[in-house]
């Protein structure tokens, strides 16, 4: 398992555990709204370094978004939680915006950035 995905595995695993206390065990914390924008970008960039090719990447993208729906669907469960469509925007919109940055940094520096594990340095006769 590559650094990637285990870099993936305990962001995911510290989201969810975030995501499915009761409130009151949780120190204040600042906007809700942000941390799940940010959480979601975060495991978006980890996931796009590990998808290789664009239906692994759709793929990997898919279950970002079904992933957070679980977890809001799965805090209903919880005490103090409830299910938050203002949740699942700010998800969906850390994966948007993580996959903009991401192909926009690809683009202006594709040596630097090098998605999927399949990337490729350009040669020297490409740049």
């Amino acid at each position: 398992m590559g650094l990637e995905a285990i870099l993936f595995v305990c962001a995911a695993a510290a989201v969810c555990i975030g995501c499915l206390v009761p409130n009151r065990w949780l120190p204040p914390l600042p906007n809700d709204k942000f941390l799940h924008f940010a959480a979601f970008a975060v495991l978006t960039v980890l996931a796009l370094r590990i998808a290789d090719g664009a239906l692994e990447t759709a793929y990997w993208l898919a279950g970002l978004l079904v992933g957070g729906w679980l977890i809001e669907c799965l805090q209903t469960l919880v005490p103090d939680r409830r299910f938050c469509w203002r949740d699942m925007a700010a998800n969906t919109a850390g994966i948007a915006c993580a996959v903009l940055v991401v192909a926009l940094a690809s683009q202006a520096t594709p040596d630097a950035v090098g998605c999927g594990r399949g990337a490729q340095p350009a040669s020297p006769s490409t740049r």
